[in-house]
């Protein structure tokens, strides 16, 4: 496993598993489960997600101890624009079942008000031990850079959508230069995008060439370029196939070539200024609510 450490001195495991769209229940608790058992010791979810009971259920069932499992959540846009972060982290770690989580994430940028509102009490939540690191999720520059010109403890992390055709190089930039890591969203692309990530033809050739997939490819590319991964799968052979990237490496003609995916007029997940609009009803959201 490769570790970040970020800066206020925690060590984040830089390969996670992602729960986005999985639903609470059986398929949430396996999954998690699973991903322990094959080694993973990092667990992102939100409380968007509607699973996070389970993930907790999955890492109590699990036989790893809590505290070697690296668990991160976000708060919800609804409980920024009510001015309730305070009940949303309590919801979320009675959800859990904890009485901390390792990381959490505002996981939409709001207004600047709302935004800068929000991250107080987040720094409130810190300094009382319910939250080793804090963060942002889905945030721009500026946005980001609001929170750090008022802010007492610093964001450790921006999680985003980062995918070899949406590298979002000049995002990441700005984050390394402030000493945040970036932490990447549907890596493989998101709901609909798979197949023009890991059908491309490029990465399967490259895939070939190493013996590997195309998602190990993709995972392999992000965490040399020092960024943190939660890929998501509900299915066993996929979630350890997903961990075994340890044992090769990209060589810098590799890292050039994925370098060269980047698409300047790929349409990316969503427009970080436009978040409040869309979690406010004003424009659609970037994908529709879930249905199980």
């Amino acid at each position: 496993m490769l570790y970040a450490k970020l800066n206020n001195g925690v060590e984040i495991p830089m390969l996670g598993l992602g729960v986005f769209r999985t639903p609470d229940g059986e398929e949430t608790i396996n999954s998690v489960k699973w991903a322990l058992e094959a080694g993973y010791r990092h667990i992102d979810t939100a409380k968007m997600y509607e699973n996070e009971h389970s993930v907790g259920e999955g890492i109590r069932t699990s036989g790893v101890k809590r505290e070697d499992v690296f668990v991160t959540s976000k708060i919800l846009p609804a409980d920024i624009i009510a001015g309730k972060t305070a009940e949303g982290f309590d919801q979320t770690l009675e959800k859990l079942g904890f009485d901390y989580v390792d990381m959490m994430l505002l996981h939409f940028p709001m207004t600047d008000e709302m935004n800068i509102a929000a991250w107080k009490t987040m720094e409130e939540y810190y300094k009382a031990g319910k939250a080793r690191v804090i963060g942002v999720s889905n945030y721009s520059n500026r946005q980001l850079q609001v929170i750090l010109d008022m802010c007492e403890i610093e964001p450790a992390v921006n999680q985003f959508h980062i995918d070899p055709n949406n590298q979002d190089q000049e995002r990441l930039d700005f984050c390394m230069s402030k000493g945040i890591y970036t932490e990447a969203a549907s890596p493989f692309g998101g709901t609909g995008r798979t197949e023009r990530v890991l059908g491309n033809p490029t990465i399967m050739e490259l895939a070939e060439k190493l013996g590997k997939t195309p998602a190990q490819v993709v995972i392999r590319w992000n965490l040399q370029r020092g960024t943190i991964m939660i890929p998501k799968s509900t299915h066993k052979e996929r979630i350890i196939s997903n961990f075994d990237v340890f044992d090769f490496e990209l060589s810098d003609e590799d890292m050039a070539v994925m370098a060269s995916l980047n698409d300047p007029t790929a349409m990316p997940f969503m427009d970080p200024e436009k978040a409040y609009d869309m979690w406010s009803g004003r424009i659609p959201r970037p994908f529709p609510p879930r249905r199980d």
